[in-house]
């Protein structure tokens, strides 16, 4: 609905009364509707979408009562020719990207997941919600073209550990660290290598997938089922060989995904975590005390690898993912049954061979490549000590490298 056709009603208590409301002005005509909308500055979502495409931007932020922000190589950035959002300008883009249903739907629950596709430019996740000053959008913009694991620089075990014929794997980070990127990327792998059928459940659909070797049925909470847990409980029946669920968000998710690991299907998830060891304990802080020790059991059973990561600017103004990873090995397998996590972490430290890494190595090696300052790298250390002791005994030299700008290597992180 036009916010001019629904002004806001004066409304007056008297002694627990209303007072009697003026009737209602005539709705404006389909004229003056568009001349109030020639008249609000840039009232534009696609425009602004594309500037923020342009600038390389993550996410856009908008807010009544302030001016849309980027956030461009994780700071938030407001862009110039930017004017305040008013109620009016926050109504239009509701209008502009908003179907009807959905508009009515956002003015019940307060809140809205879907997103909107600009053909030839990007797709993007929206995120609609109220606010203490009013209605407020996010918008995550996401690449129509899929990167590959190599153009990321992502470490070379994600190909092995996506082409698993069963078991859980978890790609876990803080907000905005890039795992959906990851888990599209080892996805796209799989899709151009192997013959599978992959089903997602997706809230909303983020990366599409075109089917290749792999048939690929991408599910949208919302549009193609009306409850995350309806589709969960449906997965299983829908033949699946790999199944992305997205968050592991409750003991459902937990559960479903448990059992799907066990009956010969593939599964990803993510969670919040910093660290890849950390992973099993919040799944397991999930359930009572009383249910762990049989929790635990099935999630070490089920696991094939934790892969922990984190976003860190470089020195190209671009942003490269650093990581933690685990693979569940039988000697890591018995480590996590003890709750041994000292010294699992020494085996992610040591075995390389299988792929394992801890995040200070990952840390170290871009450090010495030149490819982020010596500064990020300790402020995104979980043992800065450590670090440092890596420097001092590799001889690193950290005065020319902080004046060293690395190669320039493919980046799809925004």
């Amino acid at each position: 609905m036009n916010p001019l056709s629904n002004p806001t009603p004066v409304r007056g208590e008297v002694q627990g009364r209303r007072s009697p409301l003026p009737p209602p002005p005539p709705p404006p005509s389909a004229a003056q509707t568009a001349r109030h909308h020639e008249d609000l500055p840039n009232t534009s979502i696609e425009l602004m979408v594309k500037a923020a495409h342009a600038s390389k931007a993550s996410d856009i932020h908008i807010r009544v009562g302030q001016a849309p922000r980027f956030r461009i190589r994780g700071e938030m950035v407001v862009p110039e020719n930017q004017v305040n959002t008013t109620p009016e300008i926050f109504q239009h883009y509701l209008s502009e990207i908003l179907t009807p249903v959905q508009r009515k739907q956002f003015a019940e629950s307060k809140e809205l997941d879907t997103a909107i596709f600009y053909p030839g430019v990007v797709r993007c996740r929206v995120n609609c919600f109220e606010s203490l000053n009013g209605g407020a959008m996010v918008l995550r913009l996401i690449n129509l073209r899929i990167p590959s694991i190599d153009e990321l620089g992502l470490p070379p075990v994600l190909k092995h550990i996506i082409c698993r014929k069963q078991g859980l794997i978890l790609i876990t980070g803080p907000t905005g660290s890039g795992k959906s990127t990851t888990l599209a990327a080892m996805i796209d792998h799989l899709n151009a290598t192997e013959a599978k059928h992959v089903v997602t459940i997706e809230d909303p659909i983020e990366y599409i997938h075109p089917s290749k070797k792999c048939l690929i049925s991408q599910r949208e909470v919302g549009l193609h089922t009306h409850e995350f847990e309806q589709a969960l409980r449906s997965v299983l029946r829908e033949d699946p060989d790999v199944i992305l669920i997205g968050e592991m968000r409750d003991r459902v998710t937990i559960n479903t995904a448990l059992q799907a690991a066990q009956t010969g299907h593939l599964v990803l998830g993510t969670l919040h975590t910093r660290s890849a060891i950390n992973a099993v304990n919040r799944l397991l802080n999930l359930y009572p005390p009383e249910e762990q020790v049989a929790m635990r059991i099935q999630i070490c059973d089920s696991l094939v690898a934790v892969v922990a990561q984190l976003l860190l600017p470089t020195v190209d103004n671009r942003r490269v993912a650093v990581h933690d990873i685990l693979v569940n090995t039988p000697t890591m397998h018995e480590y996590l049954m003890k709750g041994d996590e000292e010294s699992a972490f020494r085996l992610m430290e040591t075995d390389t061979y299988e792929g394992m890494q801890i995040i200070n190595q990952s840390l170290y090696s871009f450090v010495l490549e030149g490819r982020i300052t010596i500064e990020e790298a300790e402020k995104a250390s979980p043992d800065a000590g450590d670090l440092d002791r890596r420097f001092r005994t590799g001889g690193y030299d950290a005065g020319s490298a902080r004046n060293f700008k690395g190669k320039d290597k493919a980046q799809s992180y925004r």
